[in-house]
């Protein structure tokens, strides 16, 4: 470009302005450096002396959700002049939310600090005033109340407690020690002493056969005839004490240092050619037994060879699991006509034999003395006794006979099992402890809540297994609640 040619007055044409013009620093590097020149880097440790010496930075004067809500009142306060009611429905649904909550509308809690005590309130009350407050309650009331606080036990004394050890009102004792329970882990209330013991074999404490001697505590009526610890009979030779049912539903109520788990109660055992398998559970706080006893029997047994099978010599009782209320109605005869459905053997020898063998042949079918045994429709109902919650199930079961001597041989064996229900463990004077030992005549099973509408079988087989039991009738045990018991020909 030449000097005469137009253009702005500062570009210069030629070599050297073409190099200069490429090395001159842009505008931006310029303006950077025109920056960083003017601009020092600032000491940080000089910024944090300096704060330090002018002190912190003032706070403000309300927290910001404090300042909303003052402002959200203000601005909002729109208020009936007359009742002092809020005219915006929707502001009072959003202060609910802002406001702070208002304690005097809080439930009352039992350990609020500023709860008024009520010692002071019952120290205003003279002497005489608590005794005839005493008076109008039961001897079991009266001790509690005595025993509630310090204060109480001060103004009453020691005559509510006097007069719990009177024989006649043994009851309101049992009552009151009853209450004590869960404040006495180590201990048993012993019924016929009324009093607690101390436990000696403290969770070890195992069911054992009735010959053997097994005491939970140091008892003075241990083996005492006139006395004796409550219990009620399991099977021939064998028994449950109360003190076992108190353990059991303790554990469960209170914690495993009160007693024993109900599984640890099951036992196994024989006797008299009958074997015995005993399980417990608890279900809504009570405890719940069921005994499986099984014998091995013959086919086409006479009336004094069934009776030989079933019951004891020594107490006339069935070998097998039964309540206070055996004799009357129909468990022995569904027993005795079970024994009748074991197919007989046939003989196989002369005419019999090939006339059985020609009957088979034509009718397609094979003589099988260990087929499955289907009873009829008056032995195979379950039965439940109405006078007490017990519920029995009578079968015909092909079973292995391994005590024989040529080997497992398999037979057919009777077993009947017995569901029953052992109370809640608190008094023997229960109504489920008292019906089955014969103790209540006031009792109904079928119309019970409990049972009412499911069978105590069901209840005990669903807390173990998935499956459930084959369907059965439950019927009554003693339909026409006749009582006859010993008197009756039909038990024996």
């Amino acid at each position: 470009m030449s000097v005469e040619s137009p253009g702005p007055s500062h570009q210069k044409s030629g070599f050297r302005s073409l190099f200069a013009n490429a090395l001159r620093p842009k505008k931006s590097r310029q303006t950077l450096r025109k920056s960083s020149v003017n601009r020092s880097t600032p000491d940080l440790r000089y910024a944090a002396r300096a704060s330090t010496d002018e002190g912190p930075p003032p706070m403000p004067e309300l927290a910001p959700l404090q300042a909303h809500r003052l402002k959200y009142q203000q601005h909002h306060a729109q208020l009936d002049s007359q009742l002092g009611e809020r005219r915006d429905y929707t502001a009072m649904i959003h202060t609910l939310g802002l406001l702070d909550p208002d304690d005097r509308y809080l439930p009352a809690q039992i350990d609020n600090d500023r709860r008024e005590p009520g010692e002071p309130d019952m120290e205003k009350l003279s002497p005489e005033l608590w005794t005839r407050i005493a008076r109008l309650l039961n001897p079991a009331d009266a001790a509690s109340l005595a025993s509630a606080s310090r204060t109480l036990y001060q103004k009453l004394g020691k005559a509510p407690f006097a007069a719990l050890r009177h024989p006649d009102n043994y009851t309101y004792r049992i009552n009151f020690l009853i209450r004590l329970d869960q404040s006495l882990p180590h201990h048993l209330l012993c019924f016929p002493c009324g009093r607690y013991h101390r436990r000696t074999q403290e969770g070890l404490e195992r069911l054992k056969p009735s010959h053997v001697i097994n005491p939970l505590f140091t008892c003075p009526h241990a083996q005492n005839p006139l006395n004796p610890q409550p219990r009620s009979r399991i099977t021939h030779g064998r028994t449950i004490p109360f003190s076992f049912v108190q353990l059991a539903t303790r554990a469960h109520y209170y914690g495993p240092q009160y007693g024993l788990q109900a599984t640890d109660l099951g036992r196994r055992w024989e006797r008299d050619g009958w074997s015995h398998t005993s399980r417990f559970h608890i279900h809504e706080g009570r405890l719940l037994m069921r005994v499986a006893s099984q014998t091995f029997a013959a086919a086409g047994l006479t009336s004094s060879a069934q009776r030989m099978l079933l019951y004891s010599r020594e107490d006339y009782w069935p070998f097998f699991s039964a309540c206070a209320h055996w004799r009357d109605g129909e468990l022995m005869p569904a027993c005795k006509c079970a024994l009748e459905h074991i197919p007989k053997p046939r003989e196989t020898a002369g005419l019999q034999g090939l006339e059985h063998k020609v009957k088979d042949r034509i009718s397609g079918t094979r003589f099988d003395p260990n087929s499955i045994v289907t009873l009829c429709g008056f032995c195979r109902p379950m039965r439940r006794c109405p006078e007490c919650p017990s519920e029995y199930l009578i079968e015909i079961k092909l079973a292995e006979d391994k005590s024989h001597i040529r080997g497992s041989v398999f037979k057919q064996a009777l077993v009947v099992t017995r569901w029953t229900d052992l109370g809640d463990g608190t008094s023997p004077a229960g109504p489920e402890w008292g019906a089955i030992n014969g103790l209540k005549d006031d009792y109904d099973s079928f119309s019970h809540s409990h049972y009412a509408k499911r069978g105590i079988a069901s209840i005990f087989e669903a807390a173990f297994t998935a499956d459930t039991l084959p369907g059965q009738r439950v019927i009554s045990m003693n339909p026409k609640r006749k009582k006859l018991g010993e008197r009756g020909h039909g038990w024996y």
